[in-house]
């Protein structure tokens, strides 16, 4: 518990200090990872936020190697409400009712994950077949992919409303989802004998190279997309989206059982589907800014 939530409180602070030094860069684009790298690696801002964000991963380590996938993602969801609120604080960012209404059925609806979970049947797992992985990260990391490009070139046409970051969220949050069930598969890899056997086992596994992908893309997409959206909403999509893909598939795929008990399955079965139905209800669109020409001037003769 005590990693969780300190992991929670480092990609919160990482998120909104990246965003923070992001907002005083020329404009990034996917198109030119190098000319990206170049510019956030000369902001010692954002190499702040960069280290809290790789401590958050190493206490995530920490997390899967004691509690079950499910239970951790309920955990993690939680921080949620702590980068809305430094959000506010930090980058004057302002959510509106039907969003914050929505962030609060998420939180409702993993809320509903949380209390599905049973310490007295819940277990960690420690393996999974890596044909199953490959299966399901290989088309997930490529839709992901997808989307996101879908989303940059709709946002290229002119006369477009704004973007909200919905869809750059869901795609990131789908990468951060694969990354999430590489770091599970590493944590159990380090359990077998020495620091140099377990080494080996991790570089026989796909856990690694899984995670190469995704830190690349991940770091390139995710950047470009922070800069050009708020914090305040497209991280809570990209978090819920990881959460949802890790909990569901990764508890699948490693083994730990859904809870037997009806009540409880209901629970875990309704929380996933209500938080899924508020990310496909979410505004894709923020409202333009208000035309500054005086009302008389806009008043017919």
């Amino acid at each position: 518990m005590a990693a969780a939530l300190l992991a929670n409180t480092l990609y919160s602070v990482g998120f909104v200090l990246e965003k923070r030094a992001l907002g005083s860069l020329p404009a990034v684009s996917v198109r030119e990872p190098a000319r990206l790298l170049r510019l956030v690696l000369g902001s010692p801002l954002w190499i702040g936020g960069s280290v809290a964000l790789a401590a958050g991963f190493a206490a995530q380590l920490v997390v899967y190697r004691t509690l079950p996938i499910a239970a951790a993602q309920g955990i993690f969801v939680s921080g949620l409400v702590l980068l809305v609120l430094l959000s506010a604080r930090l980058l004057g960012e302002e959510t509106s009712g039907r969003e914050r209404y929505a962030l609060g059925a998420i939180l409702g609806a993993l809320l509903m994950v949380v209390l599905s979970l049973d310490e007295r049947t819940d277990t960690v797992s420690r393996s999974a077949p890596y044909q199953l992985i490959l299966l399901i990260c290989v088309p997930s990391l490529a839709f992901g992919v997808w989307l996101y490009g879908s989303a940059e070139r709709r946002s290229r046409h002119r006369h477009r409303l704004p973007t909200t970051g919905v869809e750059y969220g869901v795609a990131v949050g789908l990468l951060y989802g694969v990354s999430s069930l590489a770091i599970k598969g590493v944590s159990s890899r380090l359990t077998s004998g020495g620091p140099g056997a377990a080494v080996m086992d991790v570089l026989r596994s796909p856990y690694p190279y899984l995670l190469l992908f995704t830190g690349a893309f991940g770091l390139v997409m995710s950047q470009a997309a922070l800069q050009r959206c708020r914090a305040s909403l497209i991280v809570p999509v990209c978090t819920t989206v990881t959460c949802l893909f890790t909990a569901v598939l990764g508890t699948l795929s490693f083994g730990e059982a859904l809870p037997h008990d009806p009540v409880r399955l209901a629970l875990r079965l309704a929380g996933t589907a209500l938080a899924v139905s508020v990310l496909l209800s979410m505004p894709k669109h923020d409202r333009p800014a208000r035309s500054a020409v005086p009302a008389e001037e806009l008043t017919p003769p």
